[in-house]
């Protein structure tokens, strides 16, 4: 998604207002209905925000209970697969930390400050922690790895002394799975802390084991990913691809910044594109860059399925 997709035309939408409404009175009537207790806004583990709102739902909250942040739009189809399941390990964490929802089509201040801050495509989650925001995830993802990567936030947050350690017997976050392997957690660590190498040595490791490990398969494209990205100029790619459309490593690095960002469905359309366009050698290599792109996403992921029978069609 580009910039031009928040055009707000300065107005408050009071459409998307209500619907904000009643989706968080739905919120918290599931919510009651599942505690056995009746639904009310305190304590409620989903709130939805608005710019008159968010420095008490979200700032002065976030100084007692981590708050995560939900740019979300009616019109964005990836923003309904990544909101339930945010909403749903919210209410599991049985109150470690709250989702703050935010309709930026209703709420054209807090749109532009996430404009501000660099952010061109929504889903977008900060995390609110002590009254600081910081940028967590952009895009969608399956659930598992939405889990996982809120279990590495409050674990690196405790490291760094911004959230005190969990007391002793006190169960981990909703979802937090005990590392059986060591090397997966070393593998995980390395990657969170952006020790790109380590964490490529230790998912290869694991592969030697078993090459059929699906999650270290998709660890080690993740590592290899962001390894490439960390040499790209992101706007400059951008920008390349869009001026050269008949080059392919243009339209592959475009493609790889596309990824990291959570853009997935846009780098697989553009990498579609090229295949049903180009020609030869070019053709090729284009292919092979969207299947290692494929390898990312978990098998079950829906948007691989779609992007498969995209590739079928152009080759065939």
């Amino acid at each position: 998604m580009s910039s031009r997709d928040f055009s707000l035309h300065g107005a408050i939408d009071l459409g998307a207002r209500q619907a904000a409404v009643k989706k968080q009175q739905e919120r918290q009537a599931r919510a009651a209905a599942a505690a056995g207790q009746d639904a009310g806004p305190a304590g409620a583990a989903v709130v939805d925000v608005t710019d008159q709102t968010f420095n008490t739902e979200v700032v002065e909250r976030s100084r007692t209970v981590p708050v995560l942040v939900d740019f979300w739009a009616e019109w964005c189809g990836p923003c309904k697969q990544l909101g339930p399941i945010l909403e749903k390990l919210a209410t599991e964490s049985a109150g470690k930390w709250i989702l703050a929802k935010v309709d930026i089509d209703a709420n054209p201040a807090l749109a532009q400050y996430m404009q501000q801050m660099g952010v061109q495509g929504i889903p977008f989650v900060a995390v609110v922690v002590a009254g600081q925001l910081m940028p967590f995830l952009n895009g969608a993802a399956p659930e598992p790895q939405v889990r996982q990567a809120i279990d590495q936030l409050f674990e690196a947050l405790r490291k760094e002394g911004i959230l005190p350690d969990a007391p002793e017997g006190e169960a981990a976050p909703a979802g937090e799975q005990p590392a059986a392997d060591p090397v997966y957690a070393a593998a995980e660590e390395a990657l969170h802390s952006g020790d790109l190498d380590a964490a490529q040595a230790a998912f290869q490791q694991i592969l030697e084991k078993d090459p059929r490990d699906d999650q270290a398969r998709t660890g080690l494209a993740l590592v290899e990913l962001s390894q490439r990205v960390h040499t790209i100029d992101a706007r400059q790619a951008l920008k390349d691809a869009a001026d050269r459309p008949a080059d392919v490593t243009a339209q592959i690095q475009a493609a790889d910044v596309e990824m990291v960002s959570g853009q997935i469905d846009a780098a697989f359309d553009r990498l579609l594109a090229a295949v049903r366009a180009l020609a030869g050698d070019d053709r090729d290599a284009a292919r092979k860059h969207l299947l290692k792109l494929f390898e990312v996403l978990p098998a079950d992921d829906p948007r691989l399925g779609k992007a498969r029978r995209g590739l079928q069609s152009a080759l065939f």
